[in-house]
């Protein structure tokens, strides 16, 4: 059975929205149907964090709250879910506690990019850690520009508000707003629109598959965090999409003692804590991916089929030997994630198949793991060269290695000539180490471009090699790594 129309939470009820076209924004719906304008457009690509809102969402029994960029959010993506705006803050007459503090902290001045910073602080207030630190306000304020104020008063904002028990109307009515979600959660697959032009979410994977095979020439989304920029930066005329978000276990994290199972739409966000626990690099990374906002809403799945060789999980995935599971119809097959990868944004994806899951081992006890981001801006920013490193150790000696980088070619890829360099070299004698950093040559010829120049990004591999080497031999990572040294001085402050 379908339904016409999409159905979310807004201000203690159910809302419903039909025949809107396919490529509709949130932020489009709000500014110019329901004429919620302080949701603002700034960047258009859910960079600035101007135009950010709230998603609630059930999970364990619990009302979540997640920041996303309304800009580049499909109308569509918040069914099911509790649309929180910043007019729907203050109640009673009185500001809500994170707008208190930011007019006690004086955290706004020409007030253009308030309203997103006043939201991500209230994601904060219900979800952030307690008790909070300056660090973890600040990683939470990463994906929202202030060109004016500077952000030493909005994270004095957020220390001040965020750091207690939430007491807010919105914690007093949870019991009240989990159950008008669960209500809404009726497992119905949603179509709106025609066969020629249509946003569509199926309910489960059979539904998913049956439609994508009869319409391959649809344009899946997840996250929509690349895809929206195909709509609001490059204008493309997409007719037919497809949103995976409410395909019945494709969200599911299986973790096993050697593997994580980890469904296409599992999220950023979701899958952090469980990354980091199988190395903390991968945990830093995870932490850089992006913004709050784009963590909440980017997907595994939709960061792997998109192909990009930018893109930070897939040469991390390679480097830990991951197969990718995808699916066509019925019929399912597997295989290794660097034979995914053919050419720029071309993958081995048959016209109506789809990703399904991405299986990533973890590591022995005589396996070491590096990986490094290397980009302009420390926070929020695309890699200019993403390192990654699995050396298989017989004692102190390398027996194997698996070496991949993202941002030297036009797809995510190993280094096999540095990974041959690499078998037989001791950590204990770094004059033998020079044949593997030479051998990055030999892997990648990579491209000039507006993030790095070529020389700039081989130069850049070449020093990630004696980088991982040096980490893995001494065992010791602070002495290298700038937040290692931050947390250093923080402790002898």
């Amino acid at each position: 059975m379908r339904r016409a129309a999409i159905r979310f939470w807004r201000n203690g009820q159910a809302v419903e929205v039909s025949g809107f076209h396919p490529r509709t924004t949130l932020l489009d719906y709000l500014r110019l149907q329901e004429r919620r304008v302080g949701t603002k457009e700034g960047c258009a690509e859910g960079d600035c964090g101007a135009c950010t809102v709230a998603l609630g969402r059930l999970r364990g029994g619990r009302v979540h709250y997640e920041p996303v960029n309304a800009c580049i959010l499909l109308l569509g993506q918040v069914d099911g879910a509790e649309l929180v705006t910043v007019e729907d803050l203050a109640a009673n007459g009185e500001l809500h506690p994170v707008q208190t503090a930011m007019v006690a902290s004086h955290g706004s001045q020409c007030g253009f990019c308030t309203p997103g910073i006043v939201m991500s602080l209230f994601t904060l207030y219900h979800e952030g850690e307690r008790p909070l630190t300056r660090e973890s306000a600040n990683d939470a304020l990463a994906g929202n520009l202030c060109r004016c104020t500077g952000y030493r008063p909005i994270v004095d904002a957020a220390l001040q508000a965020c750091g207690g028990q939430a007491g807010d109307p919105f914690s007093a009515r949870s019991d009240q707003t989990a159950r008008g979600l669960m209500d809404l959660a009726d497992g119905r697959d949603v179509f709106i629109g025609s066969e020629a032009c249509f946003f569509a979410a199926p309910a489960s994977e059979a539904s998913l598959a049956a439609l994508y095979a009869q319409h391959p020439d649809a344009t899946l989304v997840a996250g929509c965090t690349d895809v929206g920029l195909w709509i609001t930066k490059a204008m493309m005329e997409i007719e037919k999409i497809i949103w995976l978000g409410r395909v019945a276990g494709l969200d599911v994290i299986e973790d096993s003692s050697d593997a994580l199972g980890i469904g296409a739409t599992v999220t950023h966000a979701a899958i952090h804590p469980a990354l980091a626990r199988i190395d903390p690099d991968l945990g830093e990374i995870m932490r850089r991916f992006g913004s709050l906002q784009v963590r909440a809403s980017g997907t595994v799945g939709g960061s792997i089929a998109n192909g990009s060789p930018i893109g930070d999980l897939a040469p991390v995935f390679i480097a830990l030997g991951a197969e990718l599971e995808l699916r066509r119809g019925e019929a399912t097959r597997t295989l290794p994630l660097e034979d995914f990868f053919i050419a720029y944004r071309r993958q081995d994806r048959l016209p109506g198949e789809f990703v399904r899951r991405v299986s990533v081992p973890k590591l022995n006890g005589h396996e070491a793991f590096r990986a490094y981001k290397i980009s302009k801006r420390f926070d929020e920013d695309i890699s200019s060269v993403l390192g990654a490193f699995k050396l298989i150790l017989d004692g102190r000696r390398i027996a194997e290695a698996r070496v991949a980088f993202g941002g030297m070619a036009g797809t995510p890829k190993r280094a096999a000539e540095t990974e041959r360099a690499l078998a037989g070299v001791s950590l204990d004698e770094p004059e033998t180490w020079g044949e593997a950093m030479a051998a990055i040559a030999r892997d990648y010829q990579p491209l000039d471009d507006h993030r790095a120049s070529s020389a700039y990004r081989s130069t850049v591999a070449r020093n990630l090699v004696f980088k991982a080497l040096s980490e893995t031999a001494s065992g010791d990572t602070r002495a290298t790594r700038i937040v290692g040294g931050r947390e250093a001085l923080q402790a002898a402050e």
